[in-house]
């Protein structure tokens, strides 16, 4: 036995403010998704906005369904709709933020795990490291260098393959 251990690096910023001009536009635009949500059952909002390599921003929000599962979280709404729009040009960055009317957190909101999962597939896919920068009700910001970080131990097409 051996141990080893996982960690990584990100960085916090006490404002949106803080950073480049791009990228603020970018958590803005995400922060207008999530106004756009719809989330009637858990009231839990959620917007992402990613940035393309030709400066496109692609929007998404929550959806969900009185069904549960049919919902769909922010992330993949956008990604997705990267995915199908905008298939040859990689991806820079992603901002997510998140509110509810039915609490308050000061602290950002990192995706969940199919969300990781389906980000991480394009980011492999690109072959280059998507910037994620998450973005509190307080305009806290964290900023990680790449999805991957994020889900150290994934499942991707390597574990498809029959040889």
């Amino acid at each position: 036995m051996r141990p080893i251990s996982i960690h990584f690096e990100y960085k916090r910023y006490d404002s949106y403010t803080e950073l480049p001009q791009e990228t603020q536009h970018l958590l803005l635009a995400a922060r207008d998704a999530m106004h756009r949500a719809y989330a009637p059952y858990s009231q839990f909002h959620v917007g992402a906005a990613i940035v393309l390599d030709n400066g496109t921003v692609v929007e998404g929000n929550n959806q969900e369904n009185a069904a549960y599962p049919s919902g769909l979280c922010a992330e993949r709404v956008a990604i997705f709709s990267v995915g199908a729009n905008f298939p040859n040009h990689p991806i820079k960055a992603i901002a997510i933020t998140a509110s509810s009317a039915s609490y308050m957190s000061g602290e950002p909101v990192t995706p969940c795990g199919a969300c990781r999962q389906s980000m991480l597939e394009y980011e492999l896919k690109q072959d280059s490291p998507i910037e994620v920068f998450l973005l509190s009700p307080s305009d806290e910001v964290i900023v990680i260098p790449s999805v991957s970080q994020l889900l150290p131990l994934h499942f991707d097409a390597k574990n498809l393959r029959n040889s």
